[in-house]
This record gives C-alpha cells, structure tokens and sequence, in this order.
C-alpha cells in the first residue's frame, strides 16, 4: 500500500524521487502547507481589494458632503465663474454620476488632477512628497523599534534593578510627551546650541537625524513596553524553567527562547504605527519644513482639493492592509504553531 502511494504521487509528478514511505509523508505535508499557504494568501488580497474598495467609496461620499467646491476657496472667482469651473470637470453633475467617474478611472490607474496645484496630477504631487515623509518614517521605525527592544529586554532581564526602572521611564515618557515637544528640544539644544546637526529643511541624512529621532520616542516607548510585558511573561512559562533545568544560558533563554514568542504582540502593535510613521507626522514636517505629505494632506483638507484628498486617503489604507498582511504573514515566520492552525482552520 505505501509503495502504491509512492507510485502514484511519481506518476503526477514524473521529476519527484521518492526511496520510501516518509520521505512521501514529508513531501505530501509540504505541499498541502504550501497549497494552504496560498490559497490563504489569494484570500486576504480579495480582502484587501474590497477593503480598498469599500474605504475609497467611504471617503467619496464622505468628502461630497464638505461644504463648497474646490473653487470656492480660492477667493477671486465670481459665481458665474465657479459655476464654469464646476460644469467643466463635472462637479455639478449628480453624485452618483462622480462616483461612477472616479471609480473607472481609478480601475485604469488615474487618480485624477489637484484642482489646487496647476492641475497636476495627483500620482505626481504624491510621488513627490512621498518619499521624505517615507524616509523619516523608516529610520523613526527602525530606531524606535530596535532601541525599544533592547530596553524591554533588559528590563525583563534585570527586573526590579535601575535598568528596569530607567526603561519604564523612558517609556512613560517617550507615551506621555508629544513628539513636537522632543523636535523643539533638540532643534534648540542639539541645532541651535551645540550646532551638531541641522536645525530644518530638508537637504540630505543629516536633515533627517533630529526628525527622525523625534518621531521615533513614541515607538521607543511602545516597543520597550510591550517587550518587557511579554518577556517577563514568557521568562516565567514552563518552558523556560525547563531550559534553565537543563542548563541553558541566560544568553539562550533570553533569545533563543523567549525572544520569539515575545515578538508576536510587539508585531501586532508595530504594524499600523509603521503606516503612521511612515505617512507623515504633520506637526514634526511643519517644525523642520520638511516637504512631506502629511502638510499637503492637511491642506487638500482645507482647500476641498478633492483629488489629493483621495489620492492621499488610498495611498494610506493600501499601505495598512499591506503592512496587515506582512504582519500576518510574520506570525508564521516568528511562530510555526500559529502557521499550522491556520492551516487546520
């Protein structure tokens, strides 16, 4: 029966060599994992395709209902003149008839023009202000995360010691003061003083070092939380005791151990903070006059700039559900267990 079996799996896959029974159970459990894993896959970009679907119909309607029309805000236009505007790109047409507009050309890549900015398109106006928004927000992220870490770590490690009280320190603060307050500390002591670093603007790596920091104390305090909440929890599992029983060292039982299983929650929370911090922090962009995208979020706001405004909204819920469906994916990296029983489910 087993060499059946063995003959059969051959016979649909002629390039497979199987010698015996369990290299046939390891094979069939690898493909089934694998079929699982995609077919899970293909389910989230469904639902993430109807989540992008249902939050660009929600802003649509939404911002329809903001009092006047892009070009009421400029100022200079009579009303026979903005009755032109809004028949020439259809803004007096029924709602229902806009609706249909922008969702077929969204479906061909269009996101439309800014009806502020020279009628530039807004795939352009947020090409441009992506990338500094994206850059302070990777390094805050990557800073933040790796020095929250080893702070949880060592607080875990050394609890009740001056490192453990130094971190929960650090991160009450890091949670309690508003990152404009840590930009004006060090644009005034580390720029301004001390001259190390530039004070604004936006001109190469060294613009981006006070920002960065800046932006980074609220992710410093959340991963210094979370991972001396979970180490503590997962120092004392049965798992642990067993390690140290057998001899493990405090290096091994800290990383190898339970470093992983601490990670999961840390992951969780980090995940939507990384679109927040990557996306623009607008108050920390307006300090250093950083040509970012959250300003001209804001402003779009004001203006009833329509297409910035959905451009903008688009561009942050793709970046969630993507960073959603890593993070998922990053639990079966980080813990095999959670792999297999969505694989059972």
């Amino acid at each position: 029966m087993e060499r059946e079996y063995i003959n059969r799996c051959t016979l649909f896959f002629p390039t497979l060599k199987l010698s015996n029974f369990d290299e046939f159970l390891i094979f069939i459990e690898g493909f089934l994992g694998g079929a699982v894993m995609a077919k899970y896959f293909v389910q989230r970009v469904i639902y993430m395709i109807i989540t992008l679907f249902l939050i660009a119909s929600i802003t649509f309607f939404l911002m329809k209902l903001m009092p006047g029309t892009p070009f009421n805000a400029q100022g200079k236009l009579s009303p026979e003149q903005i009755h032109i505007m809004n028949e020439k790109y259809g803004l007096n047409d029924p709602v229902p008839v806009q609706y249909a507009h922008y969702m077929l050309n969204l479906l061909k890549g269009d996101l439309g023009t800014s009806f502020q900015l020279d009628n530039r398109d807004v795939s352009t106006l947020i090409a441009e202000r992506i990338g500094p928004s994206a850059t302070l927000g990777i390094e805050a992220l990557v800073f933040g995360t790796i020095v929250g870490i080893l702070l949880g770590v060592l607080a875990a490690l050394k609890q009740n010691t001056w490192l453990d009280y130094g971190s929960t320190l650090i991160a009450v603060i890091g949670k309690s003061i508003p990152s404009f307050v840590f930009a004006a500390v060090l644009q005034l002591w580390i720029g301004a003083k001390l001259q190390w670093l530039p004070v604004a603007y936006w001109n190469g790596f060294s613009y981006t070092i006070l920002p960065s920091i800046a932006l980074a104390m609220f992710p410093i305090a959340i991963a210094a939380r979370f991972m001396r909440t979970e180490m503590i929890d997962v120092l004392s599992s049965d798992y642990i005791v067993l390690a140290r029983a057998k001899g493990a060292s405090a290096f091994e039982i800290a990383f190898k151990h339970g470093f992983r299983n601490a990670l999961i929650p840390l992951i969780t929370v980090m995940g939507p903070l990384a679109v927040g911090l990557m996306t623009g922090s607008l108050v920390i962009e307006n300090i250093f006059s950083i040509p970012g995208i959250g300003n001209q979020f804001v402003q779009s706001i004001t203006t009833n700039d329509y297409g910035v405004i959905m451009g903008t909204t688009l561009l942050f819920a793709i970046m969630l559900v993507v960073i959603i469906l890593i993070v998922d994916l990053l639990y079966g990296v980080i813990d095999p267990r959670i792999r297999l029983s969505g694989g059972k489910k």
